[in-house]
């Protein structure tokens, strides 16, 4: 019972404390928009769902099993035949992925001529394995990863800025000071300070305002579009 209370406190502080990238404001309104572009009858792939289900009618693609999982493959190899797919969402998926670069092809394969791609990637936050953890992106590094594979990149935007980038770096500096070489103490401390330096988030509209503001920003999305 303990650890059930342990483990649900914990989800808690995750999804909506910590790792908020995906409740950022821009990314739903850029989500929705897009969204609006294609009927209910329009297959959409969301690759590495997880076991959210983002509307009813877009299938999920994840390497493990579980509820709400449509496919269950790695993303280097898809089960779906060629341009079949009329958009792909992917997000915060591909810093997980050995050879994204395969993956990205697939995805381009799968697709329709005129397909789109939601793209979402980290570039300011800490080592999270699921159940690896490989890559950061910057701007112009989404720009040409989607653009060497046939993508067209009709938009870039930052995820969340700067604040965003800050509080991740400093929550984890935290709670490795406090914790030190004493492991077990690693997640309380990350947890607590997770919640103490949570104001930071407070500032991060101004740091989207900035003109340097892709110095440390917490992430990007880019919409492409695939062109024979």
């Amino acid at each position: 019972m303990l650890f059930s209370k342990i483990k649900n406190i914990r989800k808690f502080l995750v999804n909506t404390i910590y790792a908020s990238t995906n409740q950022s404001p821009y990314v739903k309104s850029a989500i929705n928009e897009i969204l609006k572009q294609y009927s209910k009858g329009s297959f959409i792939l969301n690759v590495g769902s997880g076991n959210k289900r983002i509307v009813p009618h877009i299938k999920n693609l994840d390497i493990s099993t579980g509820e709400n999982i449509d496919y269950t493959c790695d993303a280097k190899t898809i089960p779906i035949e060629d341009n079949c797919v009329d958009l792909i969402i992917t997000q915060e998926a591909f810093e997980h992925i050995p050879s994204p670069q395969k993956a990205l092809k697939e995805c381009y394969r799968i697709l329709k001529d005129g397909g789109k791609i939601y793209f979402q990637v980290p570039f300011i936050v800490g080592y999270h394995p699921g159940p690896t953890d490989f890559y950061r992106f910057t701007r112009e590094g989404i720009e040409n990863f989607l653009s060497d594979v046939g993508f067209k990149v009709e938009k870039v935007e930052i995820t969340r800025a700067g604040a965003f980038g800050f509080y991740y770096v400093a929550v984890e500096f935290f709670a490795i000071l406090f914790s030190g070489p004493i492991s077990f103490l690693y997640i309380p401390s990350k947890g607590i300070f997770s919640v103490l330096l949570y104001p930071i988030k407070i500032f991060d509209f101004w740091f989207r305002l900035s003109k340097k503001r892709d110095r440390i920003p917490c992430g990007y999305y880019a919409i492409g579009k695939k062109i024979l």
